[in-house]
């Protein structure tokens, strides 16, 4: 799309939500909330799950996007940007959609906390039982 100057996309993963805005740049950088990628997430295994798009996508174009997240873990975070690159990457190169797709990048991750039931102690676990 080179009408647009930048490309906005959303991720979400649990109860964390990114929203990414991305431009045309020199070279890939991620900023998540105002710090490096590497600086937010504090270990180099979260941060390379969050620019894990850019790896994977084999687009020869170079891009600067710009992340906030909100809600969540640092886990679930991390996800959340890599699902909202992804999403954008597809907007702007529609062909990196089938490696995107095949690295399921594209697909928010549904799994949740369970709620709590009533008489149980967790969502599952239940008292201990007493015969008398």
């Amino acid at each position: 799309m080179p009408s647009k100057r930048f490309i906005t996309a959303v991720g979400r993963r649990k109860t964390a939500v990114a929203s990414v805005l991305m431009v045309k740049a020199d070279k890939n950088n991620v900023t998540v909330n105002g710090k490096t990628a590497k600086e937010y997430f504090k270990t180099d295994l979260r941060a390379l799950i969050a620019v894990e798009a850019f790896a994977k996508s084999e687009s020869t174009e170079h891009y600067a996007a710009t992340a906030h997240v909100q809600g969540g873990g640092i886990a679930a975070q991390a996800d959340a940007v890599r699902h909202a690159l992804a999403r954008a990457l597809i907007k702007t190169e529609p062909k990196t959609r089938a490696v995107l797709k095949a690295a399921k990048f594209l697909m928010r991750d549904p799994r949740a906390k369970e709620r709590k039931k009533p008489g149980l102690k967790k969502a599952r676990k239940a008292p201990q039982w007493s015969k008398r």
